[in-house]
């Protein structure tokens, strides 16, 4: 079925240490190169460790799958050198549109303000986001990618998790400091370790179609509830690259999975929709029942959990793969740490705190989404559509529509690596919160973005001369960057979302979350952040 897309072959290839018939202990082997492996690996050599990812196929995901990827992963991926071609081949979009039957109820903005280097959202095919982070995985000589190479156990102890992994050569092992899983929603390596996936299951089914076809849609969100072209159900319509258009279409528990994946039932669904006369082929089609469940714990020894191995989600929303790419952005600095020896290991300890605080936020309005987009009462049901008619005239009411609340990244309010204000602040730059950027201009003048000018360890942004280079604690080191020496804010942006009074100064993370700020620098206090960040 699928005419706009040629799926690549990647090449099997024995490794030297089968070759050799010596396991080779590696300090990260990730499991699974779907979005969140191939991120996982880049992140890890932008930080100067080599990675194995081992992954049981030798292609790209079929079908289109993943659509939405929101501006905080993509300004992770930007960091890491595909996020301009991302966004280049994707579709940008920030306003979304809700229906009530055939009356548009109110429409929204993502990202209402300018002043930032990535859109609020892209759509993209999944599998072509999969071939960009594989072609960056094979330039770097610190990714060693391996098609065709299937766990098939893994046993672990204090010093080393040992992997038995099997290939078109037969059965041999490989040895690992530490194990990234990221084989998906059925992942082996959970089973393998004993970990827990529980949640909720959702009694309904939705279908989904890829359908190419030129159309006058604006390139928005659409999402339907109860349409004069499918009464009682919800819809929801997407672009995609290519003129692909992503259509989703309720049906209802009692639908048939088979019957409802043949053309001859799909293609009338979409006439009703699109009206007579609209030219379309259908590229790719697939029905789903989905589930809220995430794993009891996101560490087991050396074996740490992300993306749909962690955590599994209703699609409305777009939290699957954005929420992946941030377990990931939050592991691989404090893998860097432990393996330099500038951290112990319990550092690790505190992906399991922020990233399950995060995934029971995403169940959160995921469950929130589902719930309203398939009330499970008349009750429900009256009350949903009550608020969806005062949406059309009562903005309050606007705030109780989900059509599935899109993927914002969690901040880790209580982590125990941040340290609390001394001082008030105003804005949304609290310690444990993802880093807003800003556009600026560098020393020599040239217009940049302040994401760009925080570097890959701990940033001391400060408004104000410091005069010195760095903060050192221990062999770790936050590197000072001044506004106003290093950089200009141009526009004033950063100072407003920051609240950089003068003096203010902003201990940032390695992973561009905030950590701490003070109202004036003091290097002990520094000093003491930059501890607690390391666990101690």
């Amino acid at each position: 079925m699928q005419k706009t897309y040629t799926y690549p072959e990647f090449s099997y290839r024995q490794s030297d240490e089968q070759r050799a018939g010596r396991a080779t202990r590696h300090p990260v082997v990730i499991v699974g190169a779907g979005p969140i492996g191939l991120t996982a690996a880049l992140e890890c050599a932008a930080r100067g460790i080599s990675a194995v990812i081992i992954d049981d196929n030798n292609t790209v995901s079929i079908g289109s799958r993943a659509v939405c990827y929101a501006k905080r992963p993509l300004e992770i991926w930007d960091r890491l050198g595909v996020g301009e071609a991302m966004v280049a081949k994707g579709v940008s979009w920030s306003v979304g549109k809700v229906f009530h039957r055939d009356l548009q109820a109110y429409r929204f903005d993502l990202l209402p303000e300018a002043g930032h280097k990535m859109p609020a959202m892209i759509n993209l095919q999944q599998y072509y986001l999969e071939e960009m982070l594989v072609a960056a995985c094979e330039r770097s000589p610190l990714v060693d990618l391996r098609w065709k190479h299937k766990l098939i156990s893994l046993a672990q102890d204090d010093e080393r998790a040992v992997l038995t992994l099997e290939t078109p050569d037969g059965v041999f092992q490989t040895e690992a400091q530490w194990v990234i899983a990221c084989d998906g929603a059925n992942s082996d390596t959970r089973r393998m370790v004993g970990g827990q996936f529980t949640g909720q299951f959702f009694q309904d089914r939705f279908l989904i179609a890829d359908v190419v076809m030129k159309a006058d849609f604006p390139t928005e969100r659409w999402f339907w509830f109860d349409p004069p072209f499918h009464r009682n159900q919800s819809v929801l319509l997407h672009k995609q690259s290519d003129n692909v258009w992503r259509i989703d279409f309720q049906l209802g528990w009692d639908a048939d999975p088979e019957t409802e994946k043949k053309p001859e039932k799909v293609i009338p669904r979409i006439q009703a929709m699109l009206g007579e006369g609209v030219e379309f082929e259908l590229e790719w089609v697939s029905v789903y029942q989905f589930a809220c469940r995430r794993i009891d714990r996101f560490r087991y020894g050396r074996v740490l959990f992300a993306g749909d191995a962690a955590h599994q989600v209703s699609p409305f929303g777009a939290r699957g793969a954005n929420t992946g790419v941030q377990d990931i952005d939050n592991l691989a600095w404090k893998f860097k740490l432990v393996l330099d020896g500038s951290a112990a290991p319990s550092l690790i300890d505190s992906y399991d705190e922020e990233r399950a605080f995060a995934a029971d936020d995403n169940l959160r309005h995921s469950t929130q989404s589902t719930d309203f987009i398939t009330p499970k009462s008349r009750t429900s049901r009256v009350l949903r559509d009550a608020v969806l008619e005062l949406a059309r005239t009562e903005p309050f009411a606007r705030a109780f529509v989900n059509s599935g609340r899109l993927s914002t990244p969690t901040p880790y309010v209580n982590s125990s690596l941040n340290t609390p204000d001394e001082s008030p602040f105003a804005g949304q730059m609290k310690p444990g919160t993802n880093c807003a950027d800003a556009p600026v201009r560098g020393a020599d003048g040239k217009p940049g973005w302040l994401l760009q000018q925080i570097g890959p360890g701990f940033t001391l942004l400060a408004f104000g001369a410091v005069g010195q280079k760095d903060i050192k604690c221990g062999d770790v080191a936050a590197r000072v960057v001044e506004v106003g020496r290093d950089f200009i804010d141009a526009e004033g942006l950063v100072a407003q979302r920051y609240d950089g009074q003068p003096g203010t100064c902003v201990l940032i993370r390695p992973d561009q979350h905030v950590a701490a700020r003070w109202r004036a620098f003091d290097a002990g206090k520094v000093q003491a952040a930059l501890r607690r960040c390391l666990g101690h």
